[in-house]
């Protein structure tokens, strides 16, 4: 009986899509994820410091993260916004790949998560992390490709999913542009592995800095990590639909 229930209503929900393909306006998009760093990569340091190439010069695989000065992790919170990311996202009919798959395990690298992003061929895709900036600045700031040989063709997609990045996350969290970093919430990168070998248009987020105590108690906020998925859900479908 519960199969049959579940059968009926599986394909009720079909022909409701069919009535009203609208209703899944991302349905054949595929977004990429990559939820910065992991919550176990502390655990192996020989690993996680190994330099690796990003396409300009060498940094390292990984690194931990940074965290608020009461002891939550980045990587918890990138994992948790990529989390309800994914689901808004399949909501509206995408199909999400993502560069890890829980926060227990450590790495991958950088290259190696471009790489699985850029090998999906993703129609778009954000890199997600927060800061740990100086704890009198606050604020967001979206990190922007620089033109190498390999993420020429996406700069100039990339620069308008960062506007639109911009405009939503602002709007939905209120979380303010940073007062640190960057000039109006953009700061072009050209030394992150992410931004130099993508091939997709991308661009990286710091969603606040969480070592200021007021973007701190937001960055902490299942709510806040909600509305922030949301901004950057609004922003993708804004920048693959047009609307």
């Amino acid at each position: 009986m519960l199969a049959a229930a579940g059968m009926g209503a599986a394909s009720g929900a079909a022909a409701r899509v069919a009535k009203h393909p609208q209703a899944l306006p991302l349905a054949g998009e595929v977004v990429g994820i990559d939820p910065g760093h992991n919550g176990h990569n502390y655990t192996d340091p020989p690993f996680i410091d190994h330099l690796i190439w990003n396409g300009r010069e060498y940094e390292t695989c990984d690194t931990t993260g940074t965290e608020t000065d009461g002891g939550y992790t980045e990587a918890q919170f990138n994992w948790n916004v990529a989390t309800y990311l994914t689901a808004d996202l399949q909501s509206e009919g995408a199909r999400v790949v993502l560069t890890r798959h829980s926060n227990d395990g450590v790495g991958p690298c950088v290259t190696t998560r471009a790489q699985i992003l850029d090998q999906a061929h993703a129609n778009v895709a954000i890199d997600i992390h927060a800061d740990g900036g100086p704890p009198g600045g606050r604020g967001f700031t979206i990190l922007e490709p620089v033109a190498d040989r390999v993420n020429d063709q996406v700069i100039a997609a990339s620069d308008r999913f960062a506007l639109m990045l911009r405009s939503r996350f602002e709007a939905v969290t209120g979380m303010p542009v940073s007062n640190y970093d960057g000039v109006d919430g953009l700061q072009p990168r050209p030394d992150l592995a992410g931004l130099n070998l993508t091939t997709v248009p991308k661009v990286l987020i710091e969603c606040g800095n969480m070592r200021n105590s007021t973007d701190a108690a937001l960055l902490v906020s299942a709510l806040f990590q909600q509305k922030a998925a949301e901004a950057m859900a609004q922003a993708i479908t804004q920048f693959l639909t047009g609307h």
